[in-house]
Parts: structure tokens; C-alpha cells; sequence
């Protein structure tokens, strides 16, 4: 975003009303779009509104107006707009003291949700179980708002959670580019949450009111043209669907559903700001649609977030309503089992799929991964879902995971499914459902390197399937691809002279889109060249996941083995190991000794500045 090369003008500077009034004073801007910059630029709009810059200057807000934002963001005015229309909240009130709260609790009941106004990732979020823990949490929450607000209201917990994206423009066209449900139900940031793309356990009727009240909620928020994101609790029990909140802007989500269909949503809701309308702009990738159609995914789509906690020995590791995840990774695969052991493994914390976690010396996660104490599965952590796998090879059922988790029975017995494949499963099906090699070797008690043998001599190898929006009804220009067991490869190996770069993996503590951006700018470099270019990433936060930067991206994990099944599909003249930071460097020597062509820094280099003992010998022999 900072590059220089990216926009007309580029500053480095403070997002704070005093330097933005004097950027302001300098462009002279006819407008500002609040909406793609997360929760940082819509507070800053507000601002500069409220102080008057916008209208001493003559910049007017598109995307949303200052009202719009207002009534989203001001809990108190968007709960009232809410029922004004007849869509369902949460019971609960607004207060702006602790005196105003303690009049408040008398009409509810133990436990309580305090969620302040404009606030980011759940900020000064909270869950009061009792009394004792209301007043403290009460005015945390008031502190955390800018406008010391708070909305108290009844607990949702264990209730579903699901998200929509939705795209209106000025003529009131509105279309949902998907639906997004969490496998934690409620009382797990959504940004913490293991996520599921399309929706796996509503039924038509459940959808169709959720997609209606979403757009009814644009309306009525005056969300006239761009993104937003709709967020709903359902309950198990009885089916009542309440409205949470909305976002009036692009956010972590909208990058999510972005890659997860194909559908650029900030580039389209820029151009919807600028006044165009959704049946005038093509979709990109087809060349022939409209951005007007809403997209159709025949593919699972998998996000698991990335926490860091060996960072930190004293955190509890217990997620809540506060977002605690560094990054995330995102899978596709033709089913939820696969799609869920690919995103295990992407996510470079040791794991080769749904399975747990390789003991390692200090680190907090491993009691709570391994922990076969079935009360510790009423807490969501970073592994949660390899405890239940354990549950399930300990006898548990089904019913009982269920009635302590809260995590829905279709989950479950995906889960309970992946479990009971054994050493006598053929490959083809264990394949099919994610394992990798590394896994099916443990399984049948042989080397990978075994297993891979035997499966290609077998024919059992991985087809390369294409996101086009669409489901294969119109033919792709610009596909991106991901890996399946399956008939059909729906792609041909690239023709010309063509360079793979492997991308950094999920964003973590000490590795960021620092080494995206280095990913992008080799992309540039070899272009000018007349290279084709080759990705190969798992992370949908990034650029380098976007389906127009390079001639190929392969949503994949970054992995040895789903590395090299793309190197042998297509043969490119060259592979960059050395933008991606520590992601593929670990499996440098691997893919060299595979006979993959690296390129660029060798192996043998990498290897003697990453090894500290054979640096050391170099510098001693340097006198250094």
C-alpha cells in the first residue's frame, strides 16, 4: 500500500486528523473513501468530519456517509434501526456509566456481553458471568469506546455465528458474495474462529431470511454504495436469528470471501463509490459476466487463524469475544475433510493435517492440544479441534462433544469421519479426504517418501481445480487454482518460460507481509523480463494472493510435498525460494534434493547462514 509506484501520490505519515488536514490542505482531494481502511479509516473520517475539515475543505465521504457510519458503528442507533425494521437483536440496552449499568442488569440475566462502540477486533469486549466481575468489566468497556459507550446485552453464547458479505451500489442493486459460518459458535471472535465458506448447516429458508435481512440492514443503514459485512447468531434450539453488528466497510472478512470466491470486493466497491453500478463493471475473472452475478463456489473453503502463544508462557490460551490470532491461513478442497487437513497444515505450527500437535520443548499449546480431559473441551483454544479428534478415538459420541463444545453435530462427524480412516483405507480415498503423505505413512507405518512412491506408480496423484466465480459455467480467464483427488484436471501447464516464487505463509510474530511485498516486487521484476509467474501461497490477507498479480496462483499450503506435486505438474524453468522468509527456506534442501531447479540464493548458501554453527565457523575463519 505504501509502495510509491501504487498511487499518484504516496504518504508516510501519521493517520491522525492534524496530518491528514494538512495532506488534505496540500491535494485539495474531491473525496475520501473511509471504507476500504479498516476500522482506522472510518474513525479517522468520523473525525475529520466532526471537526469540520470535510466541509472547510469541500471533500465529500463516498462509499459511506458520515450518517451511515454513525448509525453502524453507534451501537445505540443501529440496535433502534435494527428493530425499527423488524430485524431481531439481541435483548439488552446502552450505557454510558456504571451507574446507568447497575440499572440496566435488573432485566437481565447472568452472563451478560459488554461490547463497546467503535472499537477493533473486540476491544474492551468482555463476558460477565456474575456480578463481581460486571462493574470492572463494565468500565473497561467504557474506557476502550470513543464515545465511552457500551452495549450490555444477553448472552449468545453457544448460539451459531454466521457473516455475510454484501455489495450494494447506487442503484440499489444488492447481491451477498458469501455466506461465512464459524465452526466455534458465539463467544469466540469471529477473527479467532475456525470459519467454514459457503455456510455447511443452514437450511434454504434460514439463508434466505439471513440474505434479506443483510440487505434490508444496507438499506436501512444507508450503506448506499460498496461492502459491508452483516454478522448473525442463530440458536440451535429454536432457530430465532438475531442481527450482531455490522461493518460499513471492507474488513478481515471481506479479504477472506475475496479470495475464497474470487470476487475482488474492495476493487469492486471502490468503483461502486465512484458511481458506477454492478451491471456496468465485467467480472474479472470470467470476461464475460457481470460483477451484478453473485458467485457460485462448487469447493470448500477452510480458514484457521494463526495464534502465537509459545510467545507468550503466561497467556491462557482461552480464546473469547477479545481477538487474540497473529494471521490466518485459508484451504480449498472439493470437501470439508479436505479442505480442513490442508489448512492444518498450512499453518506451520508442526502439523501435517488434523492431527496433534509433535511434542516440543516449552511450548504452552502442546498440554492444551494433547489434554484428553474432556472439561477442557468447554474452552475454545488455538487446538481445540484436535482435542475433539482425541475425544473421539477416547469413545466419545457425537452428542456428547456436542453438548460440551456447542460446535454443531455436521462438524462433528466430519471429524468423527477423518477418525476412523485406518491402515487398511486405500489411498485414493485417504487422499481425497486431505491426509498427506507424511500422515498416511504414520498410518501405515511407512516413510513418506515410500508412500509417494507407491501412490504415483498407482496413478493416485493431485488434479488442479480452478475459482472462477461461476462453478464452471463459463470458462475462466484468469483462474486460480487449488489442489483435489479427482478425475479431471480443469487446467494445462503454463506454456512459455516461467518462474514459481513460494510465498510466506500465514502472517506470525517475526514474519509478516514484509516478505509479501518482496514476493510482489520479484513477480514485477521477472515480468519486466517476460517471465510467466507462478504463486504459491496460503495466505488470503496478502497481495500475493491475488488472482490478477501473477499468470498462475495455486492457493496451497506451503508445504514440501503440495510444493513439489506443483513443480512436476508444471515444470517451471526455475523456483525462488528466498522472498518468502522462513516458510520455504525449511523446505529449500528438500525440493533441491527432489531435483527441483532453485534458483536464485542456493540452498547450500541458505543452509550456512540459517545453520548459527556453520555461520559461526565462516565468520571465525573470517576473523569476524
Amino acid at each position: 500500500m505504501t509502495d510509491p509506484d501504487l498511487a499518484d501520490a504516496t504518504y508516510i505519515e501519521p493517520i491522525t486528523v492534524d496530518y491528514v488536514t494538512e495532506i488534505i490542505k496540500k491535494e485539495k482531494p474531491d473525496a475520501i473513501l473511509p471504507t476500504v481502511g479498516g476500522q482506522t479509516g472510518l474513525n479517522l473520517s468520523m473525525e475529520l468530519f466532526k471537526e469540520g475539515v470535510l466541509d472547510k475543505f469541500n471533500v465529500q465521504l463516498i462509499g459511506a456517509q458520515e450518517d451511515a457510519i454513525d448509525k453502524a458503528e453507534d451501537r445505540e442507533r443501529f440496535k433502534k434501526a435494527m428493530d425499527h425494521v423488524g430485524i431481531d437483536t439481541a435483548q439488552g440496552g446502552f450505557v454510558h456509566s456504571w451507574e446507568e449499568a447497575q440499572g440496566l442488569i435488573n432485566d437481565l440475566h447472568f452472563p451478560v456481553i459488554i461490547r463497546p462502540s467503535f472499537t477493533l477486533g473486540g476491544t474492551g469486549g468482555s463476558v460477565a458471568y456474575n456480578y463481581d466481575e460486571y462493574q470492572p468489566l463494565v468500565e473497561n468497556g467504557l474506557n476502550a469506546s470513543p464515545i465511552n459507550e457500551v452495549l450490555v446485552e444477553e448472552s449468545l453464547l453457544g448460539w451459531k455465528e454466521f457473516e455475510l458479505e454484501v455489495i450494494r451500489d447506487k442503484a440499489d442493486n444488492a447481491i451477498i458474495i458469501c455466506s461465512i459460518e464459524n465452526i466455534d459458535p458465539m463467544g469466540v471472535h469471529t477473527g479467532d474462529s475456525v470459519t467454514v465458506a459457503p455456510a455447511m448447516t443452514l437450511s434454504d429458508k434460514e439463508y434466505q431470511k439471513m440474505r434479506n435481512d443483510a440487505i434490508l440492514c444496507l438499506r436501512t443503514i444507508g450503506v448506499e454504495t460498496g461492502g459491508s459485512n452483516v454478522q448473525f447468531a442463530v440458536n440451535p434450539d429454536d432457530g430465532r436469528t438475531v442481527i450482531i453488528e455490522m461493518n460499513p466497510r471492507v474488513s478481515r472478512s471481506s479479504a477472506l470471501a475475496s479470495k475464497a470466491t474470487g470476487f475482488p470486493i474492495a476493487k469492486v466497491a471502490a468503483k461502486l463509490a465512484v458511481g458506477y453500478t454492478l451491471d456496468e463493471l465485467p467480472n474479472d475473472i470470467t470476461g464475460k459476466t457481470l460483477a451484478a452475478f453473485e458467485p457460485t463456489i462448487d469447493y470448500i473453503v477452510t480458514k484457521i487463524p494463526r495464534f502465537d502463544f509459545e510467545k507468550f508462557p503466561t497467556a491462557s490460551g482461552h480464546l473469547g469475544v477479545q481477538m487474540q490470532s497473529v494471521g490466518e491461513v485459508m484451504s480449498i478442497g472439493r470437501t470439508f475433510k479436505e479442505s480442513l487437513q490442508k489448512a492444518f497444515r498450512s499453518l506451520e505450527v508442526g502439523l501435517d493435517g488434523l492431527e496433534p500437535k509433535p511434542i516440543a520443548e516449552g511450548d504452552p499449546d502442546v498440554e492444551r492440544a494433547r489434554s484428553l480431559d474432556m472439561t477442557t473441551l468447554r474452552f475454545a483454544t488455538a487446538f481445540r479441534l484436535l482435542k475433539i479428534r482425541e475425544a473421539f478415538i477416547q469413545g466419545q459420541s457425537i452428542e456428547e462433544i456436542h453438548d460440551i463444545t456447542g460446535i454443531d453435530p455436521w462438524f462433528l462427524f466430519q471429524i468423527q469421519e477423518l477418525v476412523n480412516l485406518n491402515e487398511s483405507s486405500g489411498l485414493i480415498e485417504l487422499k481425497a479426504c486431505g491426509y498427506s503423505d507424511k500422515q498416511i505413512g504414520r498410518l501405515k507405518n511407512k516413510s513418506s517418501d515410500v508412500i509417494r512412491d507407491e501412490r504415483i506408480k498407482k496413478g493416485v496423484v493431485p488434479v488442479y481445480k480452478v475459482v472462477d466465480t461461476c462453478a464452471a459455467e463459463f470458462e475462466a480467464k484468469t483462474p486460480y487454482c487449488y489442489s483435489t483427488y479427482d478425475n479431471e484436471n480443469e487446467i494445462d501447464p503454463i506454456n512459455g518460460k516461467k518462474i514459481m516464487i513460494l510465498g510466506g505463509g500465514p502472517n506470525r510474530i517475526g514474519q509478516g507481509i514484509e516478505f509479501d511485498y518482496c514476493c510482489v516486487q520479484a513477480v514485477f521484476g521477472l515480468q519486466d523480463l517476460d517471465y510467466k509467474t507462478i504463486m504459491v501461497n496460503c495466505n488470503p490477507e496478502t497481495v500475493s494472493t491475488d488472482f490478477d498479480l501473477v499468470d498462475r496462483l495455486y492457493f496451497e499450503p506451503v508445504t514440501f510435498e503440495d510444493v513439489l506435486n506443483i513443480v512436476e505438474f508444471e515444470k517451471p524453468d526455475g523456483v525462488l525460494v528466498q522472498f518468502g522468509g522462513q516458510t520455504p527456506l525449511k523446505i529449500a534442501n528438500l525440493l533441491e534434493k527432489a531435483g527441483v531447479p532453485i534458483i536464485g540464493t542456493s540452498p547450500k548458501s541458505i543452509d550456512l547462514a540459517e545453520d548459527r554453527e556453520k555461520f559461526g565457523q565462516i565468520l571465525n575463519k573470517l576473523k569476524v
